[in-house]
C-alpha cells in the first residue's frame, strides 16, 4: 500500500530526576553533596531510509514516545542518557509542525538526519548547586520535560522529470517504454493510482528519474479526482513535461487540456508554473492528431515533441532533450534560504516571556519559561521554594504583579500550583 501523508504524536523523553545526596563516610570529614545529576531524554530523529517508498510503518503508529533518562544517584553518580529513538522515513519526507504549521524537516539527502522533538534535559543533583557560598545545598531538580508536537509527515517525491496531464492520455505507457517501471495500463480513467518513478538514460549515457503521476482534473488543486493527494509530487521535480493526448481520442480538445492543466498546477502552487516546460505531443499515429498539432503550436510557444507511446516512436528524442535541460538546471531545495531562515529553520529557544491574569480573584501566570522552572522545582525544602521565587524576581514577575496591583496575600497560580502573594 502506498501511504504518502500521516499525521502523528511525537513525545520526546523527559530528563531524569538529579539526586539530592550527602557524603557520609567515617573519616571523612565535612562530605557535603553528592548527588548526580539525571540522564538527558531520548530525542527523536527522523532519518532517511533509500529503502523506503512509504510511510505505510507510521501510518499504524499514531504515538511515538521517546525514554526517560535516569535518574542521578549518590556518590555523584550521573543518570545514564536514553538512547534517541530513530525513524526512519522515504528521501524526500517533509516534517511539519500541525500547530504552529512550520516546516521542522526536510529530509532530502541521502542519510540525512533530523531532531524532530528533542528530549528534556536531566536535572542536576544538588552537588552541581555548591557554591563558596552554599556549600552544602540540599535540593536538587527534577528533569525537564521533552517536547511533544502533532506533526504532519508527507512525502514529496524526488524526481527529475514530472509526466502530468489528464487521465488516460498515456503517461504510463511513456513510463514503461523508457524505463524498467511497469505501471498498471489500462483502458479506463484513473488507472494509475500511486506515483511511478522510473529511471530512463539518454543515448550518451546520461540517467534521469521521471514520475508518472496520477491523472489530473478540473479542480484538483481542491481535491477532486485524485487532486491534491499527488501534485506535492511535482513540488521537487525540475522540469515538468506535460503529456497530452493531440488526437483527442476522448473528444477533447488537446488545447484546453493544456490550458486546464496549467491552471490546476498555479492554483496549487504559482511556483510550479514557473518551472522549465515541454510538452510531449502523444498519441500521434492517430486519426486527427497532425490536424491538432498544427493548430495547437499556433498557440503554444513551448518545445513540442511528437512521439507514439503506443509504437514506442519518438520518445528518445524527448529523453535526449531532457536530458540536456537538466545540465543546465541546478538542483534547488525545495524551501529556499530567505524561507529558512525566517520560517522555517527549527531552533530550540528559551523564552522568558510570560502573561499575567486575573481569574476569580487569583492571578494566574502562563509562559513555557516558567512553567518549564516550576516543573523542575522540587519542593521538597525551604531552599528549593526560595530558589524558585528568586528566579521569578528574575525574571520580572514580582515586578509585574506588583505593577497590576496585587496585594500581600492574594493567592497567585502556577499551573496547578498555587501559593501566596508576598511583596
Amino acid at each position: 500500500m502506498f501511504v504518502d501523508e500521516v499525521e502523528i504524536r511525537v513525545e520526546a523523553g523527559n530528563g531524569g530526576d538529579g539526586c539530592c545526596a550527602f557524603r557520609r563516610e567515617k573519616y571523612v570529614s565535612m562530605g557535603g553533596p553528592y548527588g548526580g545529576n539525571g540522564g538527558h531524554g531520548s530525542d527523536i530523529i527522523f532519518k532517511v531510509d533509500e529503502g523506503l517508498h512509504t510511510l505505510l510503518d507510521l501510518r499504524y503508529q499514531k504515538t511515538i514516545k521517546g525514554s526517560k533518562g535516569e535518574n542521578g544517584r549518590g556518590k555523584n553518580q550521573h543518570g545514564k542518557g536514553a538512547a534517541p529513538l530513530i525513524v526512519r522515513v522515504p528521501l524526500g519526507t517533509v516534517v511539519t509542525d500541525l500547530d504552529t504549521g512550520l516546516i521542522i524537516a526536510d529530509l532530502s539527502h541521502k542519510d540525512q538526519e533530523e531532531i524532530v522533538c528533542k528530549g528534556g534535559r536531566g536535572g542536576r543533583g544538588n552537588t552541581a548547586f555548591k557554591t563558596q557560598t552554599n556549600t552544602a545545598p540540599d535540593y536538587s531538580e527534577n528533569g525537564e520535560e521533552g517536547e511533544k508536537k502533532n506533526l504532519k509527515v508527507e512525502v514529496k517525491m524526488l524526481a527529475d522529470v514530472g509526466l502530468v496531464g489528464l487521465p488516460s492520455v498515456g503517461k504510463s505507457t511513456i513510463i514503461s517504454c523508457i524505463s524498467a517501471s511497469r505501471p498498471k495500463i489500462a483502458a479506463y480513467h484513473f488507472t494509475t493510482l500511486t506515483p511511478n518513478l522510473g529511471v530512463t538514460k539518454s543515448s550518451d549515457g546520461r540517467s534521469f528519474v521521471v514520475a508518472d503521476l496520477p491523472g489530473l482534473i478540473e479542480g484538483a488543486h481542491q481535491g477532486d479526482g485524485l487532486g491534491d493527494k499527488f501534485l506535492k509530487h511535482i513540488e521537487r521535480t525540475r522540469v515538468i513535461a506535460h503529456v497530452v493526448d493531440m488526437a483527442g481520442s476522448e473528444g477533447r480538445d488537446p488545447y484546453e487540456d493544456f490550458l486546464l492543466i496549467n491552471k490546476e498546477l498555479e492554483e496549487y502552487n504559482s511556483k510550479l508554473i514557473k518551472k522549465p516546460m515541454i510538452v510531449i505531443a502523444n498519441k500521434m499515429d492517430l486519426d486527427g492528431a497532425k490536424e491538432n498539432l498544427e493548430e495547437f503550436k499556433k498557440k503554444v510557444s513551448l518545445e513540442i515533441f511528437e512521439v507514439s507511446a503506443a509504437t514506442n516512436k519518438g520518445l528518445q528524442k524527448v529523453i535526449d532533450r531532457l536530458a540536456d535541460i537538466l545540465d543546465t538546471i541546478p538542483s534547488n531545495p525545495l524551501y529556499d534560504e530567505s524561507q529558512i531562515e525566517s520560517h522555517v529553520l527549527y531552533k530550540f529557544k528559551k523564552s522568558d516571556d510570560f502573561t499575567i491574569t486575573k481569574e476569580d480573584d487569583v492571578w494566574v501566570i502562563k509562559g513555557a519559561e516558567v512553567e518549564r522552572v516550576f516543573k523542575m522545582t522540587k519542593f521538597s525544602s525551604e531552599e528549593a521554594a526560595y530558589r524558585f521565587a528568586k528566579k521569578l524576581k528574575r525574571m520580572g514577575i514580582d515586578d509585574k504583579l506588583k505593577e497590576l496591583g496585587a496585594k500581600e496575600g492574594e493567592q497567585v497560580k502556577i499551573l496547578d500550583f498555587y501559593f501566596d502573594y508576598k511583596e
